[in-house]
């Protein structure tokens, strides 16, 4: 009986690492697949592999009225004392002596809105782009509607 037992008692079986090795380079030759796909280009347009011809057309019917620098006085609160700020205004060329005409409306405008904004909104970096879309808004509002297409910052200083 003992050599019996010493018969039943054989070591497991170790399982085969082929499914897994095969797996493996599956998965490699799949990415690499991928990869080649993307960068080519096969799967979301033109890629990095193949230059297109684009025509590039000059810029026309855009034109810039600069405004003047502005420093305005913030409150005693504040950890700043004063507001450095200059513009310009995107807008037609045609319509550039209209604006022209109206920028002391818009620096009144602008000086209005900026005293009245409250002071840690100002200091806010991450406000910025809502200050620029609401000192648009009040320039559209005084210029008239279409006559001014953006506001660009070009200097926001806090001292």
């Amino acid at each position: 009986m003992a050599v019996a037992d010493a018969s039943m008692e054989e070591p497991p079986k170790k399982r085969s690492k082929l499914p897994l090795l095969i797996g493996l380079v599956l998965a490699i030759l799949l990415g690499a697949g991928g990869f080649y796909a993307t960068y080519s280009g096969l799967l979301m347009g033109s890629g990095h592999g193949e230059a297109e011809a684009h025509e590039v057309t000059p810029l026309q019917g855009i034109g810039f009225v600069p405004l003047e620098t502005m420093i305005i006085s913030l409150a005693p609160d504040s950890t700043n004392s004063h507001l450095r700020f200059t513009a310009q205004l995107e807008v037609d060329t045609a319509l550039m002596a209209d604006v022209t005409l109206l920028i002391p409306r818009i620096l009144d405008v602008l000086n209005s809105y900026l005293r009245a904004v409250d002071t840690a909104s100002i200091e806010d970096p991450a406000a910025m782009a809502k200050l620029r879309a609401q000192m648009l808004r009040r320039i559209q509002i005084v210029a008239g509607e279409g006559h001014v297409r953006d506001l660009l910052i070009t200097e926001f200083v806090l001292n």
